[in-house]
């Protein structure tokens, strides 16, 4: 019998939001890539072990181009049906001008080039019926910035945001779907102990707007709850 599943390839792979979306494709009977950082053991190898070879744990530094060059090589005889790159660094709540130069090439770099070169070099991979998403932020919309803060994240989000339309517009004829996704606010590292949402609540619903978005094209800046986010 020909094995159907689909395949997901996830960035960022090793806790919680990325591991949680590992977990929830799985659950949902998808076949999962998953990455992390370095060769130490993480939550993500553990779910490996316990999803009877349905879950491939691949490394990479994803600021590294060679080291995307590398795993594109490796997984060239493959194809995809989801490629989603989750990936973000905060530094504090600095106002702008007190950013230091390092601090913003850092998390520009991270959260904004990284992402996109991953998607420019492992797109093609992607099925045409398939789907490219990036884990965005409502911090990125420039519309619903209306008590500042977070300059440096915010920013890093809107030239993701911008970066991915730049992308979609170079290829307008690509049937694939382009996907910026907001989480919500979750209670992570990144998004702090006071936030909305646990992982578990948060999961279910990208994973559930990311496969209704399947086949539609075009590019898409959804939340978890499948509601379009203003620019």
């Amino acid at each position: 019998m020909t094995d159907t599943r689909s395949t997901a390839l996830i960035i960022g792979a090793s806790r919680t939001l990325g591991l949680g979306l590992a977990a929830e494709f799985l659950h949902r009977d998808w076949d999962v890539i998953g990455t992390v950082r370095g060769t130490r053991r993480t939550g993500l190898h553990d779910l490996a072990d316990s999803s009877g070879g349905r879950l491939t744990v691949e490394s990479l530094e994803m600021t590294d181009p060679g080291q995307i060059a590398a795993l594109r090589d490796r997984l060239a005889h493959r194809t995809l049906d989801l490629l989603f790159v989750n990936a973000a660094v905060t530094r504090g709540d600095l106002p702008i001008g007190e950013v230091p130069t390092d601090m913003f090439t850092e998390v520009m770099v991270t959260n904004a080039l990284s992402p996109m070169r991953v998607v420019e070099a492992l797109g093609p991979l992607v099925a045409p019926t398939g789907t490219i998403g990036v884990m965005s932020s409502d911090q990125g919309s420039i519309a619903l910035n209306t008590e500042g803060g977070q300059d440096l994240y915010r920013a890093s989000k809107s030239a993701l945001n911008q970066l991915m339309r730049c992308y979609a517009a170079r290829r307008a004829a690509d049937p694939r779907t382009l996907l910026l996704m907001d989480p919500g606010w979750v209670r992570t590292g990144l998004g702090g102990f006071e936030a909305e949402l646990s992982v578990e609540e948060s999961v279910p619903g990208v994973a559930g707007t990311i496969e209704r978005h399947r086949g539609k094209g075009g590019l898409h800046f959804v939340d978890h709850l499948g509601q379009v986010v203003p620019w």
